[in-house]
């Protein structure tokens, strides 16, 4: 499914990762992002705005039932789709815990704690410490960013109102500001979408760390990882390694891999506390 979609669609593995990580950070991974037909569903919260991927989901989903109904959770699909979007992309794979229950809830309330692309570098911390995610694990659960797009709506308060003052975003290299603004211009287009790393979009490698450092981050949020002292510290041991300064680190990519199986435990549903649905956008009936 996640190959013939990425086929179809190139921005398809980033779409599919997002998901994940949305899916996760409200309620735990339990396929509650993929719930529609409830009146406050959790998947039109703001906090959740372009998110994507739903039917690729659910065509899986409808594919495993014809094969072992019954048995594989759509949180599960959410999980796999997500390694296999990667892989997809070009980055390393990893291993995929399962076992996962849907569960039975989706507010759009529960996602108000959602990471903001505006968020200080504190709040960000803080938002992913409730999860028990480090500041490495923010930095590279952030480093998702290497591929895909975001929507120039996210873009306004830093390229043209940063303080209040009509300014931008001081961490912006001066070279990169131009090409910012003439692809969301002010009053544009808001659904224009631009490149969340502009070299290598549709590659997952670690250039988002050397757009990180060098003032070529697209979204704020990205940039502010370079504001605090602890996750300055974790870019620039990635760049050392690329730079073979520090050879004996780990890579970005093996990271990820395991950021993205903590993440894949956050608030699991099992046994009782959960079903199986039969569908992915709808609760099975009680």
């Amino acid at each position: 499914m996640v190959k013939e979609a990425s086929q179809r669609e190139p921005r398809m593995p980033a779409i599919l990762l997002r998901l994940h990580f949305h899916d996760c950070f409200v309620q735990g991974c339990d396929g509650s992002i993929l719930i529609d037909n409830v009146k406050e569903a959790e998947r039109n919260a703001f906090g959740h705005e372009g998110l994507g991927g739903f039917a690729e989901i659910q065509t899986a989903k409808t594919q495993l039932e014809v094969q072992c109904p019954g048995v594989v959770s759509c949180a599960d699909i959410i999980a796999l789709a997500a390694r296999d979007a990667v892989v997809m992309a070009g980055g390393e794979s990893y291993e995929v815990e399962t076992g996962r229950r849907d569960g039975r809830v989706s507010d759009l309330s529960f996602a108000s704690k959602m990471p903001d692309v505006d968020d200080s570098i504190e709040v960000l911390k803080e938002k992913f410490k409730t999860k028990g995610f480090t500041e490495k694990d923010l930095v590279i659960l952030s480093g998702a960013h290497t591929i895909g797009t975001t929507a120039c709506f996210f873009m306004s308060k830093r390229l043209y109102n940063f303080t209040g003052k009509s300014d931008a975003d001081p961490s912006i290299n001066p070279k990169f500001l131009p090409e910012l603004r003439s692809k969301c211009p002010k009053n544009g287009d808001v659904n224009v979408r631009i490149s969340l790393d502009n070299l290598s979009e549709t590659k997952f490698d670690d250039q988002i760390m050397h757009n990180i450092k060098n003032g070529f981050a697209v979204i704020a949020s990205d940039a502010r990882l370079y504001d605090d002292n602890i996750t300055r510290a974790v870019v620039d041991s990635y760049l050392e390694i690329t730079e073979k300064l520090n050879p004996n680190s780990s890579s970005f990519g093996t990271d990820f891999g395991l950021a993205m199986v903590k993440l894949g435990r956050l608030e699991v549903k099992t046994g009782l506390l959960g079903e199986i649905r039969k569908v992915c956008n709808s609760f099975n009936k009680m």
